[in-house]
């Protein structure tokens, strides 16, 4: 009998002026960007820390520090790459992903597909096992003011 782990994952950054929005290791292009310590890819944050949640490894704050000096900057696709390489050296794989984008701008659909690339590429996973879903706010407090974007996502896996 097959073991199965669900993980969650949610992260939130501001939207600031000056920075790249980079969404699933995508930039996309957007009048304002994520304000982090990384490059601020909710998509990859969120994705990390449902990957690591799912077996209970702690969090990406844990494994990458904000208070680290030397990875000011760190490129999100190294934070998922770890989270990654962890679940593999558990002995689990990943079955499928449901990630949901919340943000007034920038719309979402017109860059999922390639988002869905992205994290296909980055995780070495089948397209079909990625929903990626834009959502908005509905104009309610900081993400349907335009002032931040949030990231869930939900991870199911099986051991090898």
């Amino acid at each position: 009998m097959s073991e199965y782990r669900i993980g969650y994952g949610e992260d939130l950054h501001r939207l600031v002026e000056g920075r790249d929005c980079i969404l699933a290791g995508i930039k996309i292009p957007s009048e304002k960007g994520l304000l982090g310590h990384s490059d601020g890819d909710v998509v990859l944050h969120a994705v990390s820390d449902a990957l690591l949640g799912a077996l209970a490894l702690g969090d990406i704050g844990e494994l990458f520090p904000p208070t680290d000096p030397s990875i000011k900057g760190i490129d999100s696709k190294i934070i998922l790459q770890k989270a990654h390489s962890l679940i593999k050296e558990n002995g689990y794989r990943i079955v499928n992903l449901d990630v949901c984008v919340t943000c007034e701008k920038p719309k979402i659909l017109p860059h999922r597909e390639e988002m869905k690339q992205s994290l296909s590429s980055l995780l070495n996973l089948e397209m079909n096992r990625i929903s990626l879903k834009g959502k908005t706010n509905e104009g309610v407090d900081a993400i349907g003011k335009g002032e931040a974007i949030r990231t869930t996502c939900v991870v199911l896996l099986q051991k090898d």
